[in-house]
């Protein structure tokens, strides 16, 4: 696929007021919208292989990075290397994120969700 059309593509529910839409990938690249309902948790985690950016279009959240907590806004961005734990929490209803993983996460096409 070369375009991304938003309207057309339905949020895959992840549970606990989260959802997603893969925008695009490559083999080597991969690009997620992500939706979090206030107070929703994305669990502090890390990847062995897959380096992460997730860039606030709109709300806010409150984000930890190997233990440092930072509140950021839209056009702010967390950077989590592999190896690095990582976590979210939502501070507004519908804040979202773009999520950039470095190689493609092939278990996001591979589960259906």
């Amino acid at each position: 696929m070369n375009f991304f059309d938003n309207d057309a593509t339905p949020w895959t529910e992840l549970g606990d007021g989260i959802r997603r839409k893969i925008v695009g990938h490559t083999p080597q690249l991969m690009s997620v919208f992500m939706q979090f309902d206030k107070g929703a948790i994305g669990t502090p985690h890390s990847h062995e292989v897959h380096d992460q950016i997730g860039f606030v279009i709109s709300g806010s959240f409150e984000a930890i990075i190997n233990g440092e907590r930072r509140v950021l806004k839209a056009g702010d961005a967390f950077i989590a290397p592999h190896d690095h734990t990582h976590g979210v929490v939502a501070l507004e209803h519908h804040s979202h994120l773009l999520d950039q993983f470095s190689p493609r996460r092939d278990d996001y096409l591979s589960s259906g969700t």
